[in-house]
């Protein structure tokens, strides 16, 4: 038992001695709401003078162009915000028509894509997280109800596309906001930080579809300044689980929801959807919303 506790604390040393380590382990330092909160107020202002910085500032580091975008100048953003959640031109994420396709819900990158097994979706390599965690469930029945389902976890990077859409057709019965922690959901802080998407802040959103009860996770992350869905707008932060009824019917490619700053969105299925994720899916794979991710095949 000593050799083991041992050898676990060199490897933690280790770890802190790389660069990858020394910025996870400043993530556990800092005031993560504290920092949001300021982000946010930013992030939300409508000072011509702080918000024209910000957006170009930001547009040239990230390298970003707006020919796909509705707006076509920088100048007609009323603030950052409403720059970082800009509204896409029309027919600019064409919404893959496969019969019983899932699609990805935004623009990104795949962060891990899979099926649930024991309970656990895969998180990086060599980590695992519970689905009933993730959900928020106290009664582990959505643990259960998702066992031998499946997964796809889809990281938005800063310069992406920031609103999340209906990966299939459903009725949205349901969101849970769940309070928690605001580290970064990068790759390097994924394979670092146990159980991450299970920690941090999030918006489970349950649907009933004609494969069963489905979910997407939106997952708050360092520096995101809010959430919002067309069910809910923008989620006040409490430190208390926070649960809505609904019954609002969304079509595959129908907006759902937005990040101020970016972050991660989760799709899980049930067993009973059948998914079978495409060959091309895997981690590192770069999406667009629309997408087709994989097929429900018992649907």
């Amino acid at each position: 038992m000593k050799n083991i506790m041992k050898n676990s604390l060199k490897q933690q040393a280790q770890l802190l001695l790389t660069r990858d380590g020394l910025f996870t382990a400043a993530q556990h330092l800092v005031p993560q709401q504290k920092i949001s909160e300021v982000a946010g107020r930013l992030a939300a202002s409508k000072n011509p003078l702080i918000k024209k910085t910000f957006v170009k500032t930001f547009a040239k580091a990230y390298g970003i162009t707006l020919e796909e975008y509705a707006r076509k100048d920088l100048a007609d953003f009323k603030s950052f915000n409403d720059f970082f959640t800009r509204e896409l031109d029309v027919d600019a994420r064409p919404i893959d028509n496969t019969d019983q396709g899932v699609i990805s819900p935004a623009d990104g990158m795949i962060s891990q894509i899979g099926h649930i097994q024991q309970g656990q979706i895969l998180q990086a390599k060599g980590r695992d997280y519970s689905v009933s965690h993730l959900l928020a469930d106290t009664e582990n029945k959505d643990g259960n109800y998702y066992e031998g389902g499946s997964f796809a976890t889809v990281y938005l990077a800063p310069s992406n596309y920031h609103r999340v859409h209906m990966p299939f057709d459903g009725t949205l019965i349901e969101t849970r906001y769940v309070p928690g922690t605001l580290f970064s959901v990068n790759n390097v802080t994924a394979q670092n930080v146990p159980d991450l998407f299970a920690r941090n802040e999030r918006l489970v959103c349950v649907f009933d579809t004609e494969f069963g009860k489905a979910c997407v996770v939106l997952v708050g992350a360092m520096i995101v300044a809010g959430i919002e869905t067309v069910a809910t707008g923008k989620i006040e932060r409490s430190e208390q689980i926070q649960t809505l009824e609904h019954n609002i019917r969304l079509k595959k490619g129908d907006e759902l929801g937005r990040f101020y700053l970016g972050s991660t969105a989760i799709v899980v299925l049930p067993k009973s959807a059948g998914t079978e994720w495409t060959q091309d899916m895997k981690h590192g794979s770069v999406v667009q919303m629309g997408q087709l991710l994989g097929v429900a095949t018992k649907a």
